[in-house]
This record gives structure tokens, sequence and C-alpha cells, in this order.
């Protein structure tokens, strides 16, 4: 999906401090934005001693898990047939590469449904009882678990896999039944677990594990993204390196391998079901030739989102499992989506070093943003940031996304879709005339449900320029996520950065300071005639 080379890691450290891990030349720790400074609080890795396997073969995917308080004292285990899941399943907190970076969003087939090892046999740590919140990413053949909020660098938990490295994964907060974390390997297999029992087991292997599509039994490409459905009672997607999809259950007995019927024509959108319908996986979707290289659900549950190598983003009706709309990047595949929390917005970013902003409304790109250097990794919408001119309504009048790539930045970026610069209808032989307001008024007939679109013409699109730009790691990087608290960056060596929030009474000074107004309309047009959408604030960018 990514280049990849190998790279140097440092060995353990039990302090996170920057004066005890200097940081490499040109990189700061802490950037400006225009509601304050964002300040280096903790650093996560793990040890280069643990690898068994070349971590360049894989990059790193960072997934946020927030444990509650445990209810019941027991802890489900796998069984081979038999086995009944409880409902009530919603999205997972958080992804990164891929990222999808809402609050309550996380994101990334069939065969023998069983346990991978006995956990009645394992010695257990109680230490894990209570709630907390971690960070699960993966690097060579191991998953690493964190805890987001301590001092130690180092994670509390390994998981090694002996024959295939993990991919991808993906934690449900609101698993009932315990098995709340996927995780998606690189020979196809996928399992579910219990994040609870891991960090309780003090060996290095999965326990209690459900195992599905055992030894590629179904689709033995590489997992490339997973996800939980939100509100799904139990159901998960898996999206593969060929370009399929396979939909899951996890009440269904899944002894019985499912089997589906050729493939008829490549080039085109299918769904097939499984010739029994108590087998795993329940569906698969043939998306597209080629890798679908990310997924996404918005937050309700009702759309997908895919992005692949073929550079085509589609957005799917999951009930109905019907294309909605899509349409193609301006150069090479696309790497990442996220969606708006109101599920009224999906960021992409790909090969052409862009991130596009796609409307649910018009179903067509509606924004670009210019100000990577190389491709783009990892997009998140800013979930808990608050627009400085909010109206008071609840609705959202900015909106506030970032960005990284493999040029080793961070970018974030305003969107106020209302003062938007929208080019309108060309008219004949002559150049592009322009407009504000919405720009649902003025752009062309709404495309018809099902299209996929060309990429548009940069000159016919408003550009986005970022708010700020800061260079945040010294490797490329693979992932983004935003919390309540900080925002988490992550490189595809499996160095992990945490950057605390500006404090409140900053945040108010810099507002009294700073002009109220978000200049985000720019008051001239190049000579050219481009579109341009400038998201500076009080009339300048900052860069770090």
């Amino acid at each position: 999906m990514m280049n990849t080379s190998n790279g140097t890691i440092s060995g353990p450290s039990s302090s996170s401090s920057p004066a005890a891990n200097p940081q490499a030349p040109g990189i700061k720790t802490y950037f400006k934005t225009p509601e304050g400074k964002y300040k280096l609080h903790y650093e996560k890795t793990h040890s280069s001693g643990l690898l068994h396997y070349a971590h360049g073969k894989t990059v790193t995917q960072v997934t946020l898990a927030q444990l509650k308080e445990r209810a019941a004292p027991s802890t489900p285990t796998g069984t081979s047939s038999g086995y009944s899941a409880s409902s009530g399943f919603r999205s997972a907190t958080a992804r990164l590469l891929t990222g999808n970076g809402n609050r309550a969003a996380s994101s990334r087939i069939s065969g023998s449904f069983a346990a991978a090892s006995n956990a009645s046999t394992s010695m257990t740590n109680t230490n894990f009882d209570g709630k907390g919140t971690y960070l699960v990413f993966n690097v060579g053949d191991a998953v690493f678990i964190c805890d987001l909020n301590s001092q130690e660098k180092d994670p509390v938990k390994s998981i090694h896999f002996s024959n295939s490295n993990p991919m991808c994964h993906a934690f449900d907060p609101d698993a009932k039944d315990g098995h709340d974390l996927l995780i998606g390997l690189n020979s196809g297999d996928v399992y579910t677990v219990s994040l609870r029992q891991q960090l309780q087991d003090v060996s290095k292997k999965l326990v209690g594990a459900l195992h599905y599509n055992k030894d590629g039994s179904v689709n033995n490409s590489r997992c490339t993204s997973i996800a939980w459905v939100p509100g799904g009672d139990g159901a998960f997607v898996v999206a593969h390196a060929d370009g399929n999809l396979y939909v899951y259950e996890k009440n269904k007995d899944g002894a019985t391998d499912s089997t589906f019927p050729a493939i008829r024509d490549p080039t085109q959108f299918t769904v097939d079901k499984a010739k029994y319908s108590k087998s795993n996986p329940v569906a698969r979707w043939h998306i597209c030739l080629g890798s679908i290289n990310s997924i996404a659900f918005s937050n309700d549950g009702s759309h997908l989102a895919t992005v692949g190598r073929d550079g085509y983003l589609r957005v799917f009706d999951f009930s109905t499992q019907k294309l909605v709309c899509g349409g193609k990047s301006y150069y090479g595949a696309l790497l990442c989506c996220s969606w708006s929390m109101d599920g009224k917005y999906i960021l992409t970013g790909g090969e052409d070093d862009l991130v596009q902003v796609w409307s649910m409304e018009d179903r067509k790109v509606v924004a670009w943003g210019e100000g990577h250097n190389s491709w783009v990794s990892g997009v998140a919408f800013d979930s808990y940031w608050s627009s400085p001119n909010t109206d008071g309504s609840g609705e959202h009048v900015m909106y506030r996304f970032g960005s990284v790539g493999q040029d080793t930045q961070l970018l974030l970026w305003d969107l106020e879709m209302d003062e938007i610069v929208v080019p309108l209808r060309r008219p004949p032989g002559g150049s592009p005339t322009y407009s504000t307001g919405s720009q649902s008024a003025h752009w062309d007939n709404a495309i018809p449900m099902g299209t996929l679109q060309p990429a548009p013409c940069k000159r016919d699109v408003p550009k986005l320029s970022p708010v700020i730009a800061h260079r945040v790691h010294t490797e490329p990087l693979s992932g983004l996520m935003f919390t309540q608290e900080s925002v988490v960056t992550a490189c595809r060596e499996g160095h992990i950065k945490i950057w605390t929030r500006p404090c409140a009474s900053e945040t108010q000074s810099n507002s009294s300071e700073a002009n109220p107004a978000i200049a985000l309309l720019s008051s001239s047009f190049p000579k050219d005639n481009k579109g341009s959408l400038s998201s500076k604030i009080g009339g300048s960018s900052l860069k770090q």
C-alpha cells in the first residue's frame, strides 16, 4: 500500500519526556495553532529486540481502545462450534492509516471457528480489571498494547504471531460478549479476542481467540483494513488486497467453510451470499480490481466508504448493498478515508499528495487541500475541536480535520462550507465565474445515484490551505487520531507521539487576541482564474 524501508529503532526507555528522549534535528516538541500550542506529552514505542521478522514488511497502524469498568468476572473463551454472540456492537473508538479518526470510530475471511489457545491454563494478571485507555499498534510480527495515559514508553503487552504479520485491527468499546478486538493478518486470517483477557495473560500469545478464514481457506490475500459494523449485532467486515470485502457475523456457527460462486466480471461491483446460511463469512462484496486500501463506516453505520489501488472512493449503502456514489483521485491510488461525525463529509488521501473533501449531499468533491509533499497516508476529522465562531445551534459551523503523510508532516485544516468559494458552470468559450454560499445551489445538477465520477478539474474545485504544517516524526507517517485531550501521530516504524491540546486558558487568550472571524473566503483569485479557498486563520497560515 505504501513504500516501506527498514529504519533504526531506539531501544526501550522508561521515560518519555523530551529531555530524556531528545528529538531529531529540525523536530520541535510543540506546534502552534490559532487556538494555542500543542505540546509533545508522551512517546510510545517497542523494543526492537522483540521483533522476529523485518518490520519493513508491514506498516504500523494504531487503534484507540477504551476499556470500560468490568461488568462481570466471567471471561469468554472460544470454542470450535456452537458459539453465540451477544448483540449491541457500535463503532470503534479510532484508527489510523488509515484511519477513521472520528470520536467513536475505528476502522479496520471464513473458515474454522476455533479457539487459538486455552485461556484456562494461562497465568493471569488481575491489574486490568478496571477501565482504561490503550493504544493498540502492529509492528512486524507483533501487536503491542500501551497505556495511553502512562508515562511509560514501552508497551504493557506484546502478542506475537508465528506464521504471519498482523496488518490491521479495530476495537469495539461496547462488545457485550467480551470479544472486542479484531486483528487481520497478512495471510488473510482474522481473529477476534478480548483485549482485557490479553492484558491479563502474561504470555506473548493470543488467548481465547476466535479464528476466521483459517490459513486463508476462503481468501488467502492480505487483510488490508478491518472494521466493526456500528450497531451491527456483532458483525464486522474485512477488506483484502485482491479487491474483495467479506462480511462476518459472530453469532453464526463457523464450523462450515463458506463457499461463493465465481466472480463473473471482475470489473463490476457484485455481492454474493454464502451458499450455507450458518457459515462465515456470510457475504462477499467484490469491490474492484486491485487492493482495497482502507474502509470506514459512517458513525451511524448506514454507509461504508472504501478506497483502493484503482484510485476510486466508493460509498455504499450498507443495508441495501448498493453503490451510492464515488469518484477518482487526481493521480494514483487512494490510501485512506474518514467520515465526519455527522456523516456529511468524507476525507480521502493518497498518492496525488492531496486531501479531498467529499460531500454526501452533493455526491462529489467540494474542496481539496494542497500542502503535503508526498503521499497522504492518514486523514481524520477532529470531532472534539470547537469552532471559535459557533452559532450555538448545535450545527457544525466549521470542521477541523488533520492529515499525515510520508513527508513526515502533520497538517491541520479548517473547513467552513457555508463560506466556500464555489465555481459556477463555465460559459462556453469563457472563464468560470464564482459565487459564495451554499454549494448545493450552485453546482451542476446532482450526480445520479450510483455514479463513479472521474477526477474533477482542479480549477473547478475550491482549494484549501492548511492552518499549520509541522514535522512530527523522522520517519514517514502512517496514522493519525484525535482524542478529547490530545492528537496522536504514528510513523510506519512503530513510534507513536501524543500531543496535548492547548489548555483552556491559553485557548481563551489566543481567541481574544486573534480576529474571531475565520477568513475562509479568499479575497482574490489567481490570474489563471483557479478557484481558491483559504483556510488561513486571521489572514495568515502558521507553519512550525
